[in-house]
């Protein structure tokens, strides 16, 4: 199936390692020349080396909103305009409803809501001008069925998807869409952080997953392709769980 990305830009946020750095893959494996940011250096060129040469490091941390707000005028000077936008950032700590101090509150908002905003302020007007674009957010399925323990995540997730699906009504008429993944379990850093190793994480998802186990980064990196691609025009102001049927819900 051609889907359309040959030549197109992307910036990709959090594509050092995991699932940022599967969809990376995935997308210059399309075609796509991909902008990759990170806070780590040394990861960011590690990365490069996994993707390949169509992939270009820029080293931003998504707490840093200033750094952010100029970020796409920096892959435009190097690549083009950026034409689909991967907002992907690590996740917050883990704690229950009253664990964490205002301070983690506000990070968490920074990071996760905030940042979507700014990122996505930079890069709409060149792809209205355009009449093209791509906005995938990398979610959680906490923004269906709240996640014990992750309470920081539950909260500012939701919050921003709610602010997405609003602009996703705001520019489809412009031939741009913006759509969420809900992120299941996969085998990344993060969840091996969460389940006491990765060993643990799997044993866990034989027992919890109806797939009977975890999900492979590669196979996300694929739905993100395609929610990218010119044959997914009419998909937009979505949630989609890629999940292995752990959710209990239908909607």
């Amino acid at each position: 199936m051609n889907l359309g990305l040959e030549g197109r830009v992307a910036l990709v946020m959090g594509a050092s390692r995991g699932i940022g750095k599967a969809i990376a893959a995935a997308l210059a494996g399309e075609g796509a020349q991909v902008a990759i940011a990170s806070r780590s250096q040394e990861k960011l060129g590690e990365a490069v080396v996994e993707i390949g040469e169509t992939a270009t490091p820029f080293v931003a941390d998504t707490s840093d909103l200033d750094r952010l707000a100029g970020l796409p005028a920096e892959v435009e000077a190097a690549l083009g305009p950026v034409e689909i936008l991967i907002l992907n950032s690590g996740g917050p700590p883990f704690g229950g409803g009253l664990d964490h101090e205002l301070g983690d509150w506000e990070t968490a908002y920074r990071s996760l809501v905030l940042a979507p905003r700014v990122l996505a302020g930079a890069v709409l007007p060149g792809m209205r001008e355009r009449g093209w674009g791509r906005i995938v957010n990398v979610g959680s399925t906490s923004t269906r069925e709240p996640i014990p323990g992750l309470n920081l995540s539950n909260a500012h997730r939701m919050a921003a998807v709610g602010f997405l699906k609003t602009l996703s009504r705001e520019v489809a008429a412009d031939g741009i869409t913006v759509n969420t993944v809900a992120t299941g379990r996969f085998g990344t850093e993060r969840l091996a952080d969460a389940g006491g190793s990765l060993q643990n994480a799997e044993e866990a998802a034989k027992r919890e997953i109806p797939a009977a186990r975890l999900g492979l980064p590669e196979e996300y990196g694929d739905l993100v392709a395609f929610l990218c691609s010119e044959r997914a025009a009419y998909i937009t102001g979505t949630v989609i769980p890629i999940d292995g049927g752990l959710l209990h819900s239908a909607f």
